[in-house]
């Protein structure tokens, strides 16, 4: 009796383990149909999302500046100057119209030695930057260099900035004040004629890392070397020492 119970017993053994991996088997093959049909099969192992990290501000890269070019750029100061600054503005920039008066003791106290040119950066949240920039190169247009920074002059004295702190429809009555003739001058700025000399510029101000008014740059117009004075609206004489000393280094 108990031999055959224990031969009984090992036949149940055999018998439940066959069954057991024929079981294994039937349960793999439908979970391996099941992922080949949601396209599982091959899918990647999920990777967390990286903890996102916001893009560094663009700093300005003087190798990128444009050469100064008397055909498009406006200059005041020396026609033989020994450095040039060049100021990418916004006319209607608080900063700007605080920098602008700096310019003229730059220009006061080298009065032999540093010239300056404005190029365009009107800021998107400046309603009236951009026109009162082209306004700028129609003045230019009618009396020359001379002519665009006394507009110049004129908008930066009477705007109070910050987007429409100088009123469109004054452009016409400035233009006149400086002697030009302001019918001319308000069919220039009508027609848009230089709207795209103004993006051009604000664009190469973009590829050289420009994205706030003022920006400043000096030129060795003898090397062509070109510098950054960082820090946008910088006092006086943050500028003397930079100018100082290109000059003692010539």
């Amino acid at each position: 009796m108990n031999t055959l119970a224990s031969g009984t017993s090992s036949k149940s053994n055999v018998w439940m383990s066959v069954s057991l991996a024929l079981i294994g088997v039937i349960v793999g093959y439908v979970l391996a149909g099941v992922t080949s049909g949601s396209g599982l099969r091959n899918a990647p192992t999920p990777v967390a999302n990286p903890t996102p990290t916001a893009a560094p501000t663009p700093q300005p890269t003087a190798a990128n500046i444009p050469a100064l070019d008397p055909k498009t750029d406006h200059f005041t100061g020396p026609s033989n100057a020994k450095l040039t600054l060049v100021t990418y503005t916004d006319f209607e920039c608080p900063f700007c119209k605080r920098h602008h008066a700096t310019i003229q003791q730059i220009l006061s106290t080298y009065k032999n030695d540093v010239n300056v040119v404005y190029r365009y950066f009107p800021l998107s949240f400046h309603q009236n930057a951009e026109k009162e920039a082209e306004a700028a190169e129609c003045a230019a247009d009618q009396g020359g260099d001379t002519a665009f920074w006394k507009f110049a002059d004129g908008v930066f004295e009477k705007t109070t900035s910050n987007g429409t702190g100088f009123a469109l429809d004054q452009l016409g009555p400035l233009a006149k004040s400086i002697g030009l003739d302001q019918s001319k001058f308000q069919s220039c700025l009508d027609s848009g004629k230089f709207s795209q000399k103004v993006k051009d510029e604000e664009d190469t101000g973009s590829n050289a890392g420009v994205s706030g008014t003022p920006a400043n740059f000096l030129v060795d117009n003898a090397t062509k070397k070109i510098q950054e004075i960082p820090g946008g609206a910088v006092p006086f004489a943050s500028f003397k020492t930079a100018i100082d000393a290109a000059l003692a280094a010539k």
